[in-house]
């Protein structure tokens, strides 16, 4: 038991080493300039990937600011696609399930919004119909995939994929979970940073 305990951490590390910095450094920019612009986040998934987007949207809209709630005027405008299981389901029985992420978010996309796509496989069909309407927008795409990345880190302006054998997913989806937990606490600690300096915006 704690052979399996020690080589599934160590998986989980060594994936989570090769991840490139730099794209996920892009992510960062990409999300910041949406903040700067009071633009909105999209973020959305399947499966586990799903759970991984609502976790982060309820972290960027509250936790980043936890500390200091009253002191911002202006927070993170992030949206989990469908935002209820009612749409979800419309637009699964009524259109298509390729069409669950796509349609929702042409209801909202705006130039100065972007998109976070999660997926494992990079190749879901729904998300990569949502991702093409992005671009189509010319609005910023932050793809966060696995394996060998499919087509979603392809279309993605920042590409951070977790490069594993194929079928990982426990592997994928726990990095992904530790990416975005970084993606918080670093924008937690800039706001906090604002406040103490008075530079709040």
């Amino acid at each position: 038991m704690e052979k399996f305990i020690k080589e599934f951490s160590d998986q989980v590390s060594s994936a989570l080493a090769k991840v490139p910095s730099r794209e996920v450094a892009k992510a960062l920019k990409i999300l910041h300039g949406v903040y700067e612009r009071n633009g909105r986040v999209y973020v959305f998934g399947n499966g586990g990937s799903l759970a991984l987007a609502t976790h982060f949207v309820a972290d960027l809209n509250k936790t980043v600011f936890s500390h200091n709630l009253d002191k911002h005027k202006r927070r993170f405008q992030a949206i989990r696609l469908p935002s209820t299981e009612t749409e979800i389901t419309a637009w699964a029985n009524d259109v298509g399930y390729n069409m669950v992420f796509a349609g929702p978010l042409q209801n909202y996309l705006q130039e100065g919004d972007a998109v976070i796509a999660i997926s494992s496989s990079g190749n879901s069909s729904n998300i990569i119909k949502a991702v093409e309407l992005a671009k189509k927008n010319g609005v910023p795409v932050i793809g966060m995939s696995g394996f060998d990345g499919g087509k979603l880190n392809k279309l993605a302006d920042s590409k951070v994929l977790v490069p594993t054998a194929k079928g990982d997913y426990e592997i994928v989806e726990s990095v992904h979970a530790a990416l975005l937990h970084m993606m918080v606490k670093y924008f937690k600690n800039a706001f906090d940073y604002m406040v103490e300096t008075g530079r709040i915006a």
